[in-house]
């Protein structure tokens, strides 16, 4: 249609990733916030879990991936992201890189996922305030089974460790960003033929969405972007400025940890 190679257009993106994750991940240092809410996202790599072959279970880049994902309840920052499993090794690894981007001792909401508790001694040792939400649905309809959730009837806060404020933890602002993942980046869609063949061109798009997120859209209460609200950058990013930062970049540069802004 545009007279230009897939290839081509395959490679912007890897460029691209690898440029936007360098830069947030230099950028997101010695951070302000007080307020986070941490929840995973799911997507998946080649083929959805169950139609996974039995020759490739269990192997890494195939079937279900989680993006783990922190949003500041005040900037609307995302300081961190991590794309793997949802288990306690990569809980404990993206605790571990947000918790090294932090300057003060914050309050952490999350759900009722148990890896969280073990992730949030490995990252903070104990000095942060950590609650859990666990929202508690009524029964669903079964004409609505397939694409609608259960209608929540309730929540239950309990503490975690240090001293939360539980009246005020919530997780309202991370599923919100959540919506904002699928409804900007194809590739988490959840019927789709645009999925991503490779995890590594999975993880570029992420890095890619929340650089544009964090620096160059303007948040509709913010009125400006989150990393200008955050005082992480000192202007209003454009897209020419991203594809200069794009040129810039050596191709052959590489994030120490390909699925981490880290």
């Amino acid at each position: 249609m545009v007279g230009v190679s897939i290839n081509t257009v395959t490679k912007l993106l890897v460029d691209a990733g690898h440029a936007c994750a360098r830069f947030q991940h230099d950028a997101m240092r010695n951070l302000p916030c007080k307020v986070l809410q941490l929840d995973e996202i799911w997507g998946f790599v080649g083929c959805k879990e169950k139609n996974v072959p039995d020759e490739k279970k269990g192997e890494k880049g195939i079937g279900s991936v989680w993006t783990w994902v922190a949003i500041d309840s005040h900037t609307k920052l995302i300081p961190s992201w991590l794309v793997g499993a949802r288990d306690l090794e990569h809980a404990s690894a993206f605790v571990c890189d947000l918790a090294g981007r932090l300057r003060n001792r914050v309050q952490i909401t999350t759900d009722g996922l148990k890896a969280y508790v073990q992730a949030m001694e490995d990252g903070f040792g104990g000095e942060v305030d950590h609650a859990i939400l666990i929202k508690v649905y009524g029964a669903g309809q079964a004409d609505e089974a397939r694409y609608s959730p259960p209608e929540c009837v309730g929540c239950d806060k309990h503490v975690g460790c240090g001293d939360p404020v539980l009246s005020a933890a919530s997780t309202s602002f991370i599923e919100r960003q959540n919506l904002t993942l699928r409804m900007r980046n194809r590739r988490f869609t959840r019927l789709t033929n645009a999925f991503s063949k490779k995890l590594a061109n999975l993880e570029h798009s992420v890095a890619l969405h929340f650089f544009v997120y964090n620096f160059i859209t303007r948040h509709a209460t913010l009125r400006m972007p989150p990393a200008l609200k955050a005082g992480v950058a000192d202007h209003w990013w454009t897209y020419e400025e991203l594809v200069e930062l794009i040129d810039r970049s050596p191709p052959e540069e590489v994030r120490p940890d390909a699925t981490t802004n880290a």
